[in-house]
């Protein structure tokens, strides 16, 4: 039996079980019972249980040819299809272009590119895209005649199971759902180019999408290790909705003679903390594509204001772009009026956005952020400006805009009380509740907010008699990505370290009551887990992870100690040398090594996550969370560090030397040595000494030991110089004090 089938066993085998345990407490006949037990038992597998694996992209274009590339990427097997094979061929060079510069840049490797190149097969011809294709993406331009065409043909050429989905930036989804014969299956994405690069996706439901539809192509998305936000269907759904009149009102601007191109640029710049401001982006992205966008809003939003203003018409129809001179002085009268136009339409579309229930607040920020790659979203913005002076701008851009823009009356409401930003959401279901830390722009990093949030969350999970299983996952990328650096860095700077000591703290209460809890917990790390984001992990029942998964605690080399569990429950889990192999010399662990150590309790396949949280919740708590040896002890790493990290070799490496019957040029070792070489001595000799203290203490003891060592430790020069060398990015240098 395959992996894919084994998991759709399984979900059936506990659909039928529980299904049995209602018939034991129901107060139905025991013929009626045993009669729809027997029809459970003839139940076939159910089609929302399995997930993408073969997708179809039509049009190879520059937008189809990237998402048919980043599909490959992530090891899917894709149909790149056009109309001719010209089309199809030139897809491909582009495809090829962009993988060739890949290896240039060391991404990939030329037999990984080989591989990705191999998972994508050139079709000619819509009707001929293979019948039992998963999902099947649309990718042609913006045009709904040519769009609805494309799926008449695919109804044809598809099974009844196919998910339809079309790429668009302003089409009606609904619209194009009801074109299809099959509504139901049907979904809009919106990919930002270049989608094998810019990791936001739209994902838009038509009224008569299903649910399991959007779980499946939620799935698919994440996957691709896309950001994903869900939202109505509303003409420029998200980020277009206040990106483009944004770029719209920089040429009315420029029209009314406030500032010239290169001028505002640079005030959008500095008021935005942007690296490329409005001409140069509509430069970047080609003018007519911000011309066609702000038109179709003016048109679909009834808002005479966003009709293309008449500099951007004549530039498109001159197949021009915008002259930006090098001159970018400008006076404070200037910045004062091209600051407050811009800022004011971004605050009020964004405040109607969240009006209009097209997503929340923290999604909008979260687009700007990872879409446009805004270092603050248009609520943060607010926040930073003043809510109040905010609503200001907002209210003076509507008198502006005049027909069809107000501002929604919450902004004035909220008074001069900043938002305040949910990070962790949590959603039961059967019996699992799943909390998923969602902070992708920050990789999920931990800060205040967060772990307050996620200690309530826990609690919550924990006090809910419904819920059996607690599952942590974190949404991107990354599971989580360690902890606020510059929170750190701040505090150190400011003297202030008993706040250092009292947010470790509260992160050692909610690892604790995730340590503690009756609950079966899991940790979703399937990306990466950096620092604090991995001693969270390793507080739970079990770990999942997958071939994208990567592990690293980096804390010595940036001049601290793992503050967070990290120098004690490894130690338990795989035994104190691999332990001191993974904390002390700081190395990455692929997931293989993960696994072979015992930090990853189980790897699996990225389309099987789901089907081994279920296993794992039918299981339960595991018999033994702490082995105190390695999952795999033929492992080759766990055999190097199980003769390298002795307890007799410890003085020479602490010291900063080469252990006896150890040749320092081989290359293991040299590694190993290197690495070492980079750390802080102090933070070093602190992780060296707490590992070492798992031998003879329990955990709550070791644990209480770390966080006594904290005033030590952020109290030394190499703590800030480490600290400090990763915000700037540098390498520190330490003077061991």
């Amino acid at each position: 039996m395959s992996q894919r089938q084994y998991g759709q066993e399984l979900h059936i085998s506990q659909w039928k079980n529980g299904f049995k345990g209602i018939m034991k407490r129901t107060t139905l006949s025991s013929e009626t019972a045993l009669n729809a037990v027997d029809f459970m038992e003839g139940i076939e597998l159910a089609d929302t249980m399995q997930p993408v694996q073969s997708v179809a992209i039509i049009g190879a274009g520059n937008m189809g040819s990237g998402i048919a590339q980043k599909t490959a990427q992530e090891e899917f097997d894709v149909q790149m299809v056009d109309r001719e094979s010209q089309w199809v061929e030139r897809g491909q060079s582009i495809i090829a272009n962009f993988l060739d510069e890949a290896v240039e840049r060391r991404i990939f490797s030329p037999s990984q590119v080989d591989g990705i190149k191999g998972r994508i097969t050139s079709v000619v011809g819509v009707d001929q895209t293979a019948e039992n294709t998963d999902l099947v993406i649309e990718a042609v331009f913006e045009d709904f005649d040519v769009k609805t065409a494309v799926f008449t043909t695919l109804d044809k050429a598809c099974g009844p199971d196919t998910i339809f989905a079309s790429n668009t930036s302003s089409l009606s989804v609904n619209a194009l759902a009801d074109a299809t014969g099959r509504p139901d299956r049907f979904v809009g994405l919106h990919f930002f180019y270049h989608p094998a690069k810019n990791r936001l996706v739209e994902v838009i439901p038509a009224k008569a999408t299903s649910a399991a539809t959007v779980d499946k192509v939620v799935q698919y998305c994440k996957m691709l290790g896309k950001v994903v936000i869900v939202c109505a269907d509303r003409p420029g759904f998200v980020v277009n909705r206040f990106f483009v009149p944004w770029l719209n009102e920089a040429c009315l601007l420029l029209e009314e003679g406030v500032a010239t191109t290169a001028q505002i640029d640079a005030i959008a710049c500095k008021a935005f903390s942007i690296g490329l401001g409005p001409f140069g982006l509509m430069n970047l992205t080609g003018p007519p594509i911000a011309l066609h966008s702000t038109d179709y809003l003016a048109e679909q939003l009834h808002t005479p204001r966003y009709v293309g203003a008449q500099n951007l018409r004549d530039l498109v129809a001159n197949s021009e772009q915008w002259p930006i001179s090098d001159n970018t002085d400008y006076n404070q009268t200037q910045y004062e009026a091209v600051a407050e136009r811009l800022l004011g339409v971004v605050f009020g579309v964004a405040a109607q956005i969240v009006d209009e229930d097209i997503c929340s607040m923290e999604d909008v920020d979260r687009g700007a952020k990872v879409g446009l790659r805004w270092a603050r979203g248009p609520f943060e913005l607010m926040n930073r400006l003043g809510v109040e002076e905010a609503a200001r701008m907002a209210h003076a851009y509507a008198n502006i805009a005049g027909e069809g823009w107000t501002v929604p009356d919450f902004v004035d409401v909220q008074g001069n009380t900043n938002w305040n930003f949910s990070y962790v959401d949590s959603h039961v279901d059967n019996g699992v509740a799943t909390l998923t830390i969602n902070r992708p722009e920050a990789m999920n990093a931990l800060n205040v907010t967060v772990v307050d949030q996620l200690t309530s969350a826990v609690a919550a999970a924990n006090a809910d008699d419904s819920v059996h299983t607690i599952v942590l996952d974190g949404a991107g990328k990354a599971f989580v990505a360690g902890a606020d650096v510059k929170f750190f860095v701040d505090k150190i700077r400011a003297e202030s370290i008993p706040d250092i000591y009292d947010f470790t703290a509260e992160g050692h209460d909610l690892l604790n009551a995730i340590e503690t809890s009756s609950k079966t917990t899991v940790a979703l790390t399937t990306g990466l887990a950096l620092g604090g984001g991995l001693e969270l992990a390793l507080a739970c029942d079990y770990r999942i992870g997958t071939r994208r998964t990567q592990f690293r605690f980096p804390e010595t080399s940036i001049g601290i100690y793992p503050g967070l569990g990290g120098s004690q429950r490894p130690a338990r889990i795989c035994g104190i040398p691999a332990a001191r192999w993974a904390v002390l010399a700081g190395n990455f662990m692929t997931a293989q090594v993960a696994h072979d150590l015992g930090l990853v309790t189980h790897l699996v396949d990225v389309a099987e996550v789901e089907t081994q949280v279920a296993s794992l919740a039918e299981t339960g708590k595991p018999d033994n969370k702490y082995p105190g040896a390695p999952a795999n002890p033929e492992s080759s790493v766990v055999k190097f560090a199980e003769a390298f990290y002795t307890d007799v070799n410890m003085p020479a490496l602490i010291g900063g030397g080469c252990p006896e019957n150890f040749d320092s040029d081989d290359k293991t070792v040299s590694r190993q040595l290197k690495s070492l070489s980079y750390t802080a001595p102090i933070g070093l000799k602190m992780a060296s000494d707490l590992i070492d203290a798992t031998a003879t203490t329990d955990l709550a003891t070791g644990l209480n030991m770390e966080l006594e060592g904290l005033h030590t430790i952020f109290s030394t020069k190499d703590a800030l110089e480490g600290l400090s060398a990763l915000i700037e990015n540098r390498r520190p240098t330490y003077v061991n004090q």
